[in-house]
C-alpha cells in the first residue's frame, strides 16, 4: 500500500439507496446533492439555489416534509416527495439519568443499532455520537469494545444522530421568527461506539454537514474527534475536518498500552507522539486532549504521571483523567479518589491542565466506555433464553 494511501477499515457501509427506492438526502455533501438533483430533473442552472434551499430547510430548520419547503413550487416539492426522502436514525428508547444525562437507543439500516448520548451541563450541552456499528479495537478497560464491529456509519448516520437529538431537545428554530442564540447542543464529541478514524470519509462529511453555516452552524472548535492512535489519519484530520482532537492514550510505557489500547502494537506510543507533535491544528489555543483512564494499580502511579509529562513534552495539551466507569466483570477497578488526586497534582505543577471528568450517567450504562453494552447484554440474555426453550 501506498504510504500516503487512507487508512479505512474494509467493513460495509450501507448504500444510501435502496434498489428502485427513494434517495435519502440527509447526508449527502453540497456538490453530491447538487448532483443528485440534478440527474433526478432539476435544470443545471437551478441546482445550486435548489440545493442552498433545500439545504437550509432540512439543517437549519429541521423540516423532514417536503410539502413544508413554502419557498419551492409546490408541483416541485411533489416530484421531490416521489425521488427523495429525508430521514434520520429511529429513536428506539430514551433514557434519563439522575443527572440529566440523556441515553438513546437509535435503529438504522439494517436493523443495526447504536447509543447515543447527551450531557447537559451549566455552560454547554454536549453530545457523544458513534461513527461504527460495533469496535474492533478490544480496548480492555472498554465495554464497548467487547462487541463485535458490524459496519461503519455513513454520513447520514452520523449526522442524523445530531439532528435526532435536536428533535428531542426541541432545539431547531422556527423560520420567520428570531433565532435564539442559546443552544442545548452546543458541542459534538466523536467519543462513542467505534474508531472515527476507521471511517473517516463519512465522519469527515458529517461533520462539515454539522459546521456549514447555513445549516447547524457548529463551530469547528466545538466538534472534538478522538481516536485510539490511527496514526496516517491524524494529520488528515486537521486538513480535511479542522476539529478538535483527542487522543486515548491511557499509559507511559508501550507494554503497558499495548494490553490496555492493542492498536499500539501498530503504532505505538513514539510514532503517536511524533504525529501528535507535527498536529498542524496543535497550539496553545488548540491544546490536545490525551485522554487518560484512572485504573487502580495499573497506570496510575507517581512515576506514571512524571513519565507522561516527559513523553508528552512539546506537544500543547491538557490531560483528561477519566475516572474507570467499571461494568459487570471489568478487569479493573477504578483508582481511588486521593489517588486521582495526586496523580492530576503532579502534571498540574509540570504546567499542564489536569481535568478530572466526573462520572456521568453511570446509573444508565452512559459512562464513557459503557455504551450499548447493556442493551447487547440484554439482547443475548433474550437469546439465550429463546435457546435453552427451544424457541
Amino acid at each position: 500500500m501506498p504510504t500516503n494511501a487512507p487508512i479505512t477499515q474494509d467493513v460495509m457501509t450501507i448504500p444510501r439507496k435502496l434498489p428502485d427506492g427513494p434517495i435519502n438526502l440527509v447526508g449527502l455533501t453540497r456538490d453530491a446533492m447538487r448532483e443528485v438533483l440534478i440527474a433526478n430533473g432539476t435544470p443545471e442552472k437551478q441546482a445550486k439555489m435548489r440545493v442552498g434551499q433545500i439545504w437550509q430547510w432540512i439543517y437549519q430548520w429541521g423540516v423532514r416534509d417536503f410539502s413544508a419547503m413554502t419557498n419551492l413550487a409546490k408541483a416541485y416539492r411533489a416530484d421531490l416527495a416521489e425521488r427523495f426522502v429525508i430521514e434520520i436514525p429511529e429513536v428506539v428508547s430514551k433514557q434519563v439519568s439522575t443527572d440529566g444525562t440523556r441515553k438513546y437507543l437509535v435503529r438504522i439500516a439494517g436493523g443495526h443499532e447504536v447509543e447515543v448520548v447527551y450531557i447537559p451541563e451549566e455552560d454547554r450541552g454536549t453530545l457523544c455520537i458513534s461513527s461504527q456499528v460495533g469496535c474492533t479495537l478490544t480496548c480492555s478497560f472498554c465495554h464497548t469494545g467487547t462487541q463485535k464491529l458490524v459496519r461503519n456509519l455513513t454520513a447520514g448516520e452520523i449526522v442524523g444522530q445530531v439532528m435526532m437529538a435536536r428533535d428531542d431537545l426541541d432545539e431547531w428554530p422556527t423560520p420567520g421568527e428570531p433565532k435564539d442564540e442559546t443552544r442545548l447542543l452546543s458541542n459534538i464529541v466523536l467519543m462513542g461506539m467505534g474508531e472515527p478514524l476507521y471511517n473517516f470519509e463519512n465522519v469527515r462529511d458529517a461533520m462539515k454537514i454539522a459546521m456549514d453555516p447555513e445549516g447547524i452552524q457548529l463551530s469547528r472548535r466545538r466538534i472534538t474527534l478522538s481516536t485510539s492512535g490511527v496514526v496516517p489519519e491524524i494529520a488528515r484530520t486537521a486538513q480535511e475536518i479542522g476539529c478538535q482532537l483527542a487522543v486515548s492514550f491511557h499509559a507511559t510505557t508501550d507494554e503497558v498500552r499495548d494490553k490496555l489500547v492493542p492498536i499500539n502494537k501498530r503504532w505505538n506510543i513514539s510514532e503517536l507522539l511524533d504525529a501528535l507533535r507535527s498536529y498542524p491544528k496543535a497550539s496553545n489555543s488548540e491544546r490536545i486532549t490525551l485522554e487518560y483512564v484512572m485504573l487502580n494499580g495499573v497506570n496510575d502511579t507517581d512515576e506514571d504521571a512524571r513519565r507522561l509529562i516527559r513523553l508528552i513534552e512539546g506537544i500543547p495539551a491538557k490531560i483528561n483523567l477519566i475516572p474507570f466507569n467499571e461494568w459487570p466483570g471489568a478487569p479493573y477497578t477504578r483508582s481511588s479518589n486521593n489517588r486521582i488526586r495526586a496523580f492530576a497534582d503532579i502534571i498540574y505543577k509540570a504546567g499542564y491542565a489536569t481535568p478530572i471528568r466526573t462520572p456521568r450517567g453511570e446509573d444508565i450504562m452512559a459512562a464513557c466506555g459503557q455504551l450499548k453494552s447493556a442493551t447487547e447484554r440484554a439482547r443475548k440474555s433474550r437469546r439465550q433464553i429463546e435457546a435453552d426453550a427451544g424457541l
